[in-house]
This record gives structure tokens, sequence and C-alpha cells, in this order.
């Protein structure tokens, strides 16, 4: 199913963004000045490796988080770390006073964590690596499986807690929300790929964010592509009403 071959055409920076990601290299992301303001490294998830986890966490150095399309996640009925605090706040009433909205969302993208049945700890680029390129594959196949297929594979392959956090997408993508979560969803869903993606935060050695400027050289210096989020943005509002 990886043939960047959306079924409206986008704009050539994206279309060339998407082929970086079949080719399972890195495309960077940086959302917006009035948002995180951050710059994300973005990989397609079934083409992870233990190198590209090793890029990720070095070169990046945030937190590495898989995404899903909402779809996928209702066909799985995968729950928000929110929505398990909400129960949890039944029994442990401490719970419920840790429960706030992001400073920068209305809400968390957050859901499971997970790790793949084969791992020990989890947590080694290896271990990585098999977890998130397993549930990449998983994401490529869904379309032609069936829910209970579905439900049983993701059940068989992966436990929870693991060392992979899951982030959902907002069920219209960047027509309703605007994270590193929705963006990389939706240039995939235009180009036509698997809809997970893997995307960690770019920092800086300033003990911030990795300025953006900053982040685009170092794209520019290893030859991939940096998007600015209001360009997938802009290509979502004219492919999705065409």
């Amino acid at each position: 199913m990886l043939q960047v071959e959306a079924l409206r055409p986008v704009p050539s920076e994206l279309a060339e963004a998407a082929r970086s990601l079949v080719r399972g290299e890195p495309v960077l992301i940086f959302d917006a000045a009035d948002r995180e303001g951050e710059t994300d490294m973005v990989v397609l998830s079934e083409k992870m490796t233990p190198e590209l986890v090793r890029l990720l966490r070095v070169d990046a150095g945030g937190l590495i988080c898989t995404a899903l399309s909402d779809e996928l996640r209702r066909r799985l009925d995968l729950p928000f770390y929110s929505e398990l605090l909400a129960l949890a706040a039944r029994e442990f009433p401490m719970v419920a006073g840790l429960v706030e909205r992001p400073r920068y969302d209305a809400r968390s993208a957050f859901g499971l964590s997970i790790s793949h049945r084969q791992t020990f700890t989890g947590i080694p680029d290896n271990d990585r690596a098999l977890t998130i390129r397993a549930l990449g594959e998983l994401a490529a196949e869904a379309p032609s499986l069936s829910d209970r297929a579905l439900d049983t594979r993701f059940q068989s392959s992966f436990v929870s807690p693991g060392h992979v956090p899951l982030l959902y997408s907002a069920p219209r993508l960047v027509a309703e929300r605007k994270g590193h979560t929705e963006l990389a969803i939706s240039l995939a869903r235009m180009a036509g790929l698997s809809e997970s993606a893997t995307v960690c935060e770019m920092l800086g050695d300033s003990g911030g964010a990795r300025d953006p400027e900053a982040a685009q050289r170092y794209a520019k210096a290893h030859g991939w592509p940096f998007l600015e989020g209001r360009a997938i943005v802009e290509a979502w509002r004219t492919w999705s009403s065409a």
C-alpha cells in the first residue's frame, strides 16, 4: 500500500515528503509558533528500524511516540489515557486532581503505551523498533482485515504498559486539531500511505525545543524534507474539499 498515490493531488513538497517516508527516511515537521513551537522528526511506523530509533533518540532527543488515525483507534476500541485516569479516579480519588488539559491544546492525544510480546524489557532500540514496525504493518493491513481479525492481531502482538506511547489523532485531523499527530496522519492520508507515523520532538542545547531555523538547517544538511505545519493544513483544506 506504500504508493504515494493520493486520490487527489497534493503539493509537490508534500509528495516529496511522502516519498521520503516511503524510503524509510525522516521528515521534519514544525507545528506552529503559537502552538508547541516544536519541530518533530517523523518516520512512517512500518519502516522503523533500530537505526531509526537511535536517530530519533540521539538527534531528536524527545519522547518517541507512535501516532494512529482515529479510525484505527476506534476499530481497536483503544482508550485515551485521560479516559483511563477518569475511571481510576473512582477508586483512587487523588488521580482526579492530576487530570488537566495541556497548556498548548484543548486535549491530550496520549493513549496506551505498548511493547511487542517478543521483546524483553521493551526499551532497547531493537525492541522499540520491533514494536513500532509491527504496529505500522498492522495499520497498513488494517483496511483488508475484519474488526475481529484486527483486534485479535493487536492483542496477540502487544502488551501494555510498554515503552511505546500511542497517540490518537482527532477524527477530522487538522481540520479539528493541529498537533504533530494530526499533521503526520494527514500527510500520510493525502499521500495514500498507511496511517501510523512515529514522531519525536527535536530538542535544543539550551534546555528547550530546537530552534526551527536550526531544525531546518539540520534537515537541509541531511537532505530530508522540512515542512511547516501550515503547509499541511492548507493542503488538507484543498485536498479534502476536492
